[in-house]
């Protein structure tokens, strides 16, 4: 591959495609379907496209939110939230979390889905959903580029502190991703992908 066969551009000077393609490389990429509640104890159901795993011990998880939304302000009043495993029987019930409502209106309502007390938060997780992780605070980092100018972005981490799996996604004592048929973010707005057996293969690491 030589230099004529490669679309370069710099990003601060603009990509000069049609659509970004940033977010469509870094595909595909977990949903992060959080949950919390804010201090008034009002109930906050919110899909984020900047979402993954980022500690192993302890269980770091974290999202990236573009602006200060009500999921942010939410966390960092209560320091708690729960993740959601966002599925393809799901996919409607996760979109219409994303409509822009008041605060005192329960997305949970509007998606038609069971909100579930968390056992050791005080935030209730999605019943349909087939996995949900509860989490505490641990911090939230604006984000800011090489020039440390801060940018309009800020990443919530929190330590996993309670799991909830359906015992039908694990097979001899191992979770099976596919059989939850997880959606993750592929691109651009609207593009979706969903895990298949058929799909899926393993390497064995060279130790």
């Amino acid at each position: 591959m030589t230099s004529q066969d490669l679309h370069y551009y710099e990003p601060k000077n603009g990509h000069g495609l049609k659509h970004d393609p940033f977010n469509a490389i870094i595909a595909p990429r977990p949903i992060g379907w959080i949950s919390s509640r804010d201090g008034k104890g009002n109930v906050n159901l919110a899909p984020y496209s900047f979402f993954n795993g980022f500690c192993y011990t302890p269980p770091i998880i974290g999202f990236s939110s573009t602006s200060w939304k009500d999921t942010v302000q939410n966390v960092k009043d209560t320091g708690e939230f729960i993740w959601n495993l966002a599925t393809v029987d799901l996919a409607k019930h996760m979109n219409a979390t994303a409509a822009h409502v008041a605060p005192d209106v329960s997305e949970f309502q509007i998606a038609g889905l069971t909100a579930v007390p968390g056992k050791l938060v005080n935030v209730p997780r999605v019943a349909e959903s087939p996995v949900a992780f509860e989490c505490k605070l641990t911090e939230i980092i604006q984000l800011k580029g090489a020039n440390g100018e801060k940018a309009s972005a800020w990443l919530t981490l929190g330590e996993v502190v309670a799991v909830h799996i359906d015992k039908a996604m694990i097979k001899d004592g191992v979770y099976i991703t596919a059989l939850a048929k997880p959606i993750v973010r592929a691109g651009r707005r609207g593009d979706y992908f969903t895990v298949k057996p058929e799909d899926m293969f393993e390497m064995i690491r060279p130790d």
